[in-house]
């Protein structure tokens, strides 16, 4: 959300340029001609000696600064701890508007804060919400390692698949199922290629890996089929005790790893906000289960603070934008300049949602793609509009401090749609 009316007159103004080890700090005094220039290091001396310095002026302090990496949370608790107003520097704007300014695209650290203290004076700000002050640090620490977790074992599960079980047992894939299967890797890492099967019998690799696989319906059919496929497997012959088969079952015991990291987040997290109402009041919600929850949580915070629900959708980048210049329009298409792991959240939440049965955003995707169901790029802006749909039915459960409450939606005579009462229809359509 930007604020763009303009700074208070009498207040000192602070622009400070974020950087790994020393940040350019300019300020702007009322009633002073002169600016001043101080350079701070990331050191708890230098930041009490900034403090020190900024209440010293007397009166309101607005400081403004741009995001690098997460080199400013450190700075910016501090000074929000003393009681200043903080504010965000867009990186998009601020480059933008150094263009204007300068007539030029070269870059500098006092430059760069020259450029914030410009846009302070003019209000071309953003509101900083503080993690650690609103109390969502820890939800962003778990799902931000949730996250990256789960893609480092997506992708060593694909290098499992796409190279290893090729080589040394490429017939076993069609007993995988999804990635969450650790009896499967649990088989694989005790029985890595055919010729472990085969060096036993039937009953003695039935009774060795009846414990392996866990609690299966038709177990001993399953055992079976799998020492079937082992006697008819096309695997290189390789030994058991070979350095290749050791590297395959270092990356077996990797993914089991990272499985178990990723099911001891998702009990700390449903833990954590098991008695959180947000948290409860968004798993009403079709297709958002406790992980789209967490994310949801961690990445916006306190959803009533955004007065209406476009400013959540221009939030999350889901607001439409069209480049327009004299005669020439371009498409509308969405702007995408928010966050973007929150963005991927409710997309992925709109598809499980589409695919389930009774709710009204199977009922919208049906609608949207009734006109050809196989066309691809109709099916994608209707998956689209169901995102914009679920930020918006987000929104409204939240800020009106209600369950979901499911409708059908019906369309009604004039080819327009009729929405039934309640809380998603009441805020929640497009």
């Amino acid at each position: 959300m930007t604020d763009l009316n303009p700074t208070p007159v009498p207040a000192t103004l602070v622009a400070i340029d974020i950087a790994k080890h020393r940040h350019e700090v300019l300020i702007e005094a009322a009633g002073h001609q002169r600016r001043r220039r101080l350079t701070v290091l990331s050191s708890k001396a230098d930041h009490d000696r900034l403090v020190e310095t900024l209440m010293a002026y007397g009166g309101p302090v607005l400081i403004g600064f741009e995001a690098t990496g997460d080199y400013h949370r450190g700075l910016a608790y501090r000074l929000l701890s003393a009681g200043f107003e903080l504010r965000l520097i867009s990186s998009v704007a601020l480059a933008r508007t150094r263009e204007a300014l300068h007539n030029g695209w070269d870059k500098n650290d006092p430059k760069d804060a020259q450029v914030i203290l410009h846009m302070l004076r003019i209000g071309a700000t953003q509101r900083y919400v503080d993690p650690l002050a609103a109390g969502i640090n820890d939800l962003q620490e778990l799902s931000k390692t949730h996250e990256a977790i789960s893609k480092t074992k997506t992708e060593t599960w694909h290098r499992i698949l796409t190279h290893y079980l090729p080589l040394y047992f490429p017939e076993i894939e069609r007993f995988a199922g999804n990635s969450r299967s650790d009896w499967f890797l649990a088989l694989l890492e005790r029985f890595p290629t055919p010729s472990g099967i085969m060096a036993l019998d039937r009953d003695s690799f039935v009774q060795e890996a009846w414990p392996v696989i866990g609690r299966k319906v038709s177990k001993a059919r399953l055992l079976n089929d799998i020492y079937e496929t082992a006697r008819a497997s096309t695997a290189l012959p390789v030994a058991q005790e070979s350095a290749a088969i050791i590297m395959f079952r270092m990356v077996l015991a990797e993914v089991r790893s990272l499985i178990r990291q990723r099911d001891q987040i998702e009990k700390l997290a449903d833990a954590m906000l098991t008695d959180h109402a947000d948290y409860q009041r968004l798993c009403t919600i079709p297709g958002i289960g406790p992980i789209h929850a967490l994310t949801i949580l961690a990445e916006a915070g306190d959803l009533r603070r955004f007065g209406h629900h476009r400013q959540f959708l221009k939030f999350c980048g889901l607001d439409l934008a069209t480049r327009k210049s004299g005669t020439f329009r371009g498409r509308t298409k969405l702007s995408k300049y928010g966050n973007a792991r929150l963005r991927r959240a409710l997309w992925m939440a709109a598809q499980v949602a589409a695919r389930q049965r009774d709710n009204s955003f199977r009922d919208k995707l049906g609608r949207y793609t009734a006109r050809d169901r196989f066309d691809a790029d109709l099916r994608r802006k209707a998956v689209t509009a169901l995102t914009a749909k679920m930020a918006r039915v987000v929104h409204a459960v939240i800020k009106g401090g209600a369950e979901y409450r499911p409708f059908f939606e019906r369309p009604a005579p004039g080819g327009r749609t009729s929405l039934c009462v309640g809380r998603e229809g009441a805020q929640a359509t497009l």
